[in-house]
């Protein structure tokens, strides 16, 4: 496999920067071939490897969603920046990397009676457009691809939506078509992902569909326009673990060809260092330590326990916990998971890993938005788990989805079933709405122990364990320790003991959370702004002065039947660490969107930002203000007002 991804990556390198125009005309000779000439399945590991942007992207909505603490893209920490490339990856992905490229494998594709890979293209383009029409919301559709234009005016996202739709169904359409092509080898080789088997894209393209519409549970025609879609389309998509859609990655360490052989979050490529670190929130969340505040003031309230606990943890505790809760005596209350997703600076020898006991005994530390420092006081490690920073030299070919040969995660059979669980939870129907929900918790369960590397205690020539363990470095956690554990949780009171009657929003939400950390950042951002950021407003949406004030945001408490995600509290938020108001552009709102990329928009095409509504992406002087709290109009019951 890695061989022949070298040589797919390498052979399309030539063909991934086509343009729209013919910049030399040489004749049609097969050494410089003009788009015409370049066959479809030529264009396509290239088309697929770029997925890689969505990684990239991460380092901005892992910050957005909370999942991650950062002092390197402090911007999207503190809900307010200035247009950059920084966070603009998908935006390249899908405008220039795929852009034309994908185009003309889609135009000659259909041109051949290519159908497959028509279908494949076709169901690329709608995921791309929808991760990035989530991210930017607002782009340039119609006027695209049209050649000679130095400026494109921007379509609105309920067209862009649509598009997508459209794109997603005539990517069934091909894909479900018979198809009488002898694809060659090389062909099917250049599908990076499944080999041109359609029945995988098609299922590809359902969930495409089914990612799409959950986002539209604010609009008020969901339950009777998108609700039994998403149930339809899910039902379609991946249904089990094999079904996941990944982006496989070579992992040739040092040897690699090219760094991108390399994940993108591997200590070797060091684009996490120690610049990045897993967030208080989902370490509260997945230990069960979501704390109690006093309302009045918004403090935390100290515990009065006097036990070796108080200082790990020396906060009382929500006695509504929904992952876990801190009981690790009594079997189904603790959840493995965490040993694989968040990162301990315990048991660095890797020593014992086959001990309950011992595994159950890691202590987890999250950061703080831009401070490495947690709320505990303590320094979070990095993600690799075993020194502050990171490097090749302790921590091998990293762990879990932080290793070299890691592949990049797209789209999952548990996402599928959380959003249909999501969907039959807006119906009524809870019956259908609960099994969804405890399927894809088995599904997280069963991808987070596919990717486990168990990693190897090592000793010295004294019989001691050493730091450096056994390289290539590895999980902290036994697979069978991991089997016991996960067998308890699903058969304990956070699975199992959940009923249709008693089963909430929060525990759909959340579990979701949870299985997309890290790698789905970007959906966790979308379904965190499509509940508002649990803000308590009144109306249809909040606004300055009904949700906020230039000061403070004024969000639900955990309390509150009615919040979806019980811990998670904004920057701005009146709660103890919090009380940070915003950059005063931003009228006291979170962000709701990322700003286009900078190189191609605001040096380019600043007249059509000026023009778009309700706020504007430039104001008339061509000065950056506000776009990034612009709402996007999947938030909106209806359709976007005309000024805000």
């Amino acid at each position: 496999m890695k061989k022949i991804y070298t040589i797919i990556l390498v052979a399309t390198l030539g063909f991934f920067f086509a343009g729209c125009d013919h910049y030399l005309d040489v004749n049609k000779n097969t050494d410089a071939p003009d788009e015409a000439m370049v066959e479809d399945y030529h264009y396509l590991a290239g088309v697929e490897a770029c997925l890689q942007g969505l990684y990239w992207d991460i380092r901005a909505t892992g910050p957005l969603s909370q999942m991650m603490g950062t002092s390197s893209y402090t911007g999207y920490c503190n809900n307010y920046w200035t247009p950059s490339d920084s966070g603009g990856e998908m935006w390249r992905v899908t405008y220039w990397l795929q852009g034309k490229n994908l185009e003309n494998l889609i135009n000659y594709a259909i041109e051949h009676e290519h159908w497959t890979i028509a279908g494949i293209g076709y169901a690329l383009k709608a995921h791309s457009w929808d991760v990035t029409s989530k991210e930017n919301v607002d782009m340039p559709l119609r006027q695209a691809y049209e050649p000679g234009r130095l400026s494109h005016d921007y379509d609105y996202q309920d067209l862009i939506y649509d598009s997508i739709q459209t794109w997603a169904l005539r990517a069934i359409e091909y894909l479900e078509m018979p198809d009488a092509t002898q694809y060659s080898s090389d062909a099917k080789s250049a599908d990076i992902i499944w080999g041109l088997k359609s029945e995988r894209w098609i299922k590809f393209a359902h969930g495409v569909l089914c990612r799409n519409m959950i986002s539209l549970v604010r609009k008020t025609d969901f339950i009777s326009k998108y609700a039994d879609q998403v149930i339809e389309h899910g039902k379609l998509a991946m249904q089990t673990l094999d079904d996941d859609c990944i982006l496989p990655v070579p992992g040739d360490g040092a040897d690699a060809q090219f760094s991108a052989m390399n994940n993108f979050w591997c200590p070797r490529r060091g684009n996490l260092t120690n610049s990045y670190w897993q967030s208080d929130f989902i370490v509260k969340i997945m230990t069960g330590t979501v704390p109690l505040y006093d309302h009045a003031t918004g403090d935390l309230i100290p515990t009065s326990r006097e036990d070796i606990d108080t200082d790990y943890y020396p906060y009382e505790l929500n006695p509504n916990q929904i992952i876990c809760d801190t009981n690790k005596t009594d079997a189904g209350h603790f959840d493995p998971r965490v040993a694989a997703k968040l990162a301990t600076r315990d048991n660095r020898t890797f020593e014992d890993i086959t001990d309950e006991a011992k595994v159950k005994s890691y202590k987890y530390y999250g950061a703080e938005f831009t401070s490495n420092v947690g709320y505990q006081g303590w320094t979070v490690p990095s993600f690799w788990g075993r020194t502050a920073v990171g490097s090749t030299v302790y921590d091998g070919i990293g762990r879990w989805l932080y290793r070299e040969n890691a592949p990049y995660i797209i789209m999952t059979a548990a996402e599928i079933n959380f959003e249909m669980a999501e969907a039959y939870w807006y119906k009524g129907d809870k019956a259908n709405a609960l099994a969804c929900w405890k399927k894809g918790i088995e599904l997280d369960i069963q991808m987070t122990r596919k990717y486990i590397y168990p990693g190897k205690p090592m000793k010295n020539d004294k019989g001691e364990f050493v730091n450096d363990g056994e390289l290539p470095g590895g999980d902290k956690i036994a697979l069978a320790v991991y089997d016991k554990l996960a067998t308890e949780y699903l058969a304990g009171p956070y699975v199992a003991g959940i009923t249709a009657s008693t089963l909430t929003l929060s525990h759909i939400m959340m579990q979701k959370y949870v299985h997309l950390f890290p790698w789905g950042a970007y959906e966790a951002w979308v379904d965190l702004r499509k509940y508002h950021y649990d803000i308590e407003f009144s109306g249809d949406y909040p606004s300055n002065g009904n949700g906020w004030s230039n000061e403070r945001v004024n969000q639900k408490w955990d309390e509150d039947a009615t919040k979806v995600y019980k811990g998670f509290y904004l920057k701005a938020a009146n709660v103890q660490r919090r009380k940070s108001a915003y950059n005063i552009k931003n009228n006291g709102s979170p962000a709701y969107r990322n700003t286009p990329r900078y190189n191609s928009e605001y040096m380019w095409n600043l007249p059509a930002l000026k023009a778009l509504k309700p706020i504007p992406g430039a104001d008339e002087n061509g000065d950056y203000q506000n776009y990034h709290i612009s709402m996007p109009w999947f938030v909106y019951p209806g359709d976007y007002p005309e000024s805000l």
